[in-house]
Formats: structure tokens, sequence, C-alpha cells
């Protein structure tokens, strides 16, 4: 086995999550395009696109388990090479229920690797830069997940190009995990059982249950604006590039802003920037509404709201382990994936609802108001960090 330092295992962690971030980058918006120009429904459209989190809501329960016996490295690998059979299957039979039942497998090997490298960069990273390591995690899934839209015009060229290309990429960055040393998680609770699990459930929730809050939101966000938004973009008027480029510019956004608002929660706490940036999502959210007329002045907006709320999901994950003690962080990061994926399962469901049938309300309003609901419910939770890894 190859001895590689601390430094290196996170930049290894880091750049696998950014393929996974292509990949799920790509395959929002590319099988919403795909679906709407073969006539399905946007409602249905939308179903589609939530079997990925309907997988990982499923596998939820069943995680921690096999990552406390077995270690973060197995349960990465697993999640890595289910990815990249499924994704390589797409072109094999393009039916709606076949696409349904891989975008279920991506979803469940989407979150053992997630869960296994959130996990592991948390236990390993100090308090002071917890926030740092926490957005450059999120910062390399929103590089990936930027340029994976991209790939969307690819399906004038072939269905199956962005597919195959998606499937190779994730190969090339799987094969990096068999450099790292297999460690295990803080064993001071050991789970024996689902019913334990549960426990642990409950425990974590009394913590930390406003910190799942902000991935909630962004699990609707995220999920909408590439599995919604592109049909309701179609319909406004806009072609599948400029659907591409707005997408990218949230993206970017993203990116610019991840590693600072990390290092001023570091300095300043994580509440208090979360606060402040869910604020100012909902106004551009609310700006977008009524700039979605204007391709340019759109981008810019949607790249503002990305500098903002880009960051909710790491963030939330920060916030998380500063909320409860450190035995607890698998537990935590498990729901902090739980409440993405309801937040993901709702927001194209919902999103898709309101295109067909709220056809004069705009889709930019949906994720204002979610925004701003989060944001009270956080002005209105005194609880800051409580718990320490001594309790």
């Amino acid at each position: 086995m190859i001895n590689v330092s601390t430094n290196f295992r996170f930049w290894i962690l880091v750049s696998i999550v950014a393929v996974s971030g292509f990949s799920q980058g790509m395959l929002l918006p590319l099988i919403a395009v795909i679906l709407e120009h073969s006539g399905v429904s946007s409602s249905l459209n939308g179903l589609n696109a939530t079997a990925l989190y309907i997988g990982i809501l499923l596998v939820s329960p069943f995680m921690e388990q096999p990552l406390r016996k077995f270690g973060y490295k197995p349960v990465i690998i697993f999640g890595g090479l289910l990815v990249i059979v499924s994704l390589a299957l797409f072109p094999l039979w393009k039916t709606f229920w076949f696409w349904f039942i891989l975008r279920l497998f991506i979803g469940i090997g989407d979150h053992a690797l997630h869960f296994g490298t959130q996990t592991w960069i948390t236990s390993f990273s100090p308090a002071k830069k917890r926030g740092r390591n926490l957005s450059l995690y999120g910062l390399f899934f929103g590089i990936g997940f930027a340029t994976g839209p991209l790939m969307t015009p690819l399906v004038n060229v072939n269905v199956a190009l962005p597919f195959i290309l998606s499937s190779v990429l994730c190969l090339a960055g799987w094969v990096f995990l068999f450099a790292l040393k297999n460690e295990y998680p803080d064993q001071e609770i050991m789970v024996h059982s689902f019913s334990a699990t549960l426990k642990r459930f409950s425990q974590a929730w009394k913590y930390g249950w406003a910190a799942f809050l902000p991935p909630l939101a962004y699990g609707m966000l995220e999920s909408s604006l590439n599995g919604s938004f592109p049909v309701y973009a179609l319909r406004i008027g806009l072609d599948v590039k400029s659907v591409s480029v707005l997408l990218a510019s949230f993206a970017i956004g993203a990116i610019v802003f991840q590693l600072p608002l990390g290092i001023l929660s570091d300095t300043f706490g994580r509440r208090t920037i979360l606060i402040t940036i869910l604020f100012l999502g909902s106004i551009c959210f609310t700006a977008a509404s009524f700039l979605e007329q204007s391709f340019l002045l759109l981008a810019v907006c949607l790249f503002v709201a990305g500098m903002f709320v880009g960051s909710t999901f790491s963030l939330g994950i920060s916030y998380m382990a500063d909320l409860m003690p450190k035995n607890l962080f698998p537990t935590g990061n498990l729901m902090c994936g739980i409440f993405f994926s309801l937040g993901s399962l709702i927001g194209p469901t919902l999103g898709g609802f309101f295109i067909q049938y709220f056809k004069n309300i705009s889709f930019f309003h949906i994720i204002s108001t979610l925004f701003f609901i989060i944001f009270l419910t956080l002005m209105l939770n005194k609880e800051m960090s409580l718990v320490t890894s001594k309790d």
C-alpha cells in the first residue's frame, strides 16, 4: 500500500469529488433536454430527475454501518464503480424507466462516494481549518458541476457521446483511490443494528437540526435549476446553448466564492455567514424573476446568486460539525445527505408541477421564497456551537 500524506489524501478525495460533480452536472440538464425533445411532459421529466435522490434516500439508513465496519476507502471505491458502470449503460437503451433505474443506481453510488469523502475530510480536518477544507471540497465539486452542463450540446452530435465521455473521466479519477490507505471513523459508539442507527439519527437531529436546513435548500436549488429550469427556459424561448451557459454561470459564481466563504466562516462563524448568504440569495433570485427576458442580465444575476448560495451545502456540513460531538460526525454527514436528497426530490417535482400548471408564476419565485424561509428559520434559532468533542 502506498503511504501518502494527509495533504495528498485530501487532494485525491476532492479530485474524485470534482469528477462526480461533472457527471451530476451533465446528467440533469442533458436528460431533461433529451426527454423534452422526445415529447415527455415536464412533470414526468421532473419525476425522472428524482430517481437519483430516491436512490440516495433508499441507501442512507444502511450506509453508516458498512462505513464503520470497512472504513472510508472501500465505501468510496464501491460508490465510484457503481457510477462508472451506470453511466456506461445509458446509451444501451433509451427508455424512460431504464434511465430512471440507472439514475437510481447513480444516486446510490454518488451517495456512497460523497458520504465517504465528506466524513473522511470532516474527521481529519482541524476545527480552525474545517470551513476551508470543506469549502475546497465544495469548490472542486462546483468546478466539475460547472463543466458538466457544457456537455449538453454534444447531444446534437451523438446521444451516447456525453455518457461515454463522463464514464471514461470517472474511471480515470477512480483509479487514484487505490493509492489511499484505508482509515476508520471514530469507533466510540458502534452501530450494530438498524434500530441503533435510528437512535443515532435522533441524537444527531437533536444537536444539529439547524445545520440540515442549508443542505435541504441547496438540494432543492440544484436539482430544480438543473432538472426543471432547462424545460422552463426552452418554453420561454431560450435555446439549449443558452441554457448551458446560464447553468454554468451559476456554477462558476459558486466556484468563485466557495473558498472565501469557507475562510470567512472559520473567522466569523458558520451561522452568521449562512444567514447572510441565504438572505442575499433570496434577493438575487427575486431579481432574476424580473430579468428572465434578458439573457445577459439573467446570466449576471445567476452568477451573483451562485456566489452567495453555491456554498450552502459545504457550509451546512461545517456548521453540523460545530454543533455535535466528533463520534456523531458520520451520522451528521449522513443526515446532511438525506436532507440534501429530500430537497433534491422536492425540487424538480415542484418545479415541473409549477411549470406545467402555473404558467404565470416565474420559476425563480419558488427558489427565492425557499431561501427566505430558511433564512428566517436560522435567524429565529439562537443556538450556535453548543457542543464540543468533550460532550
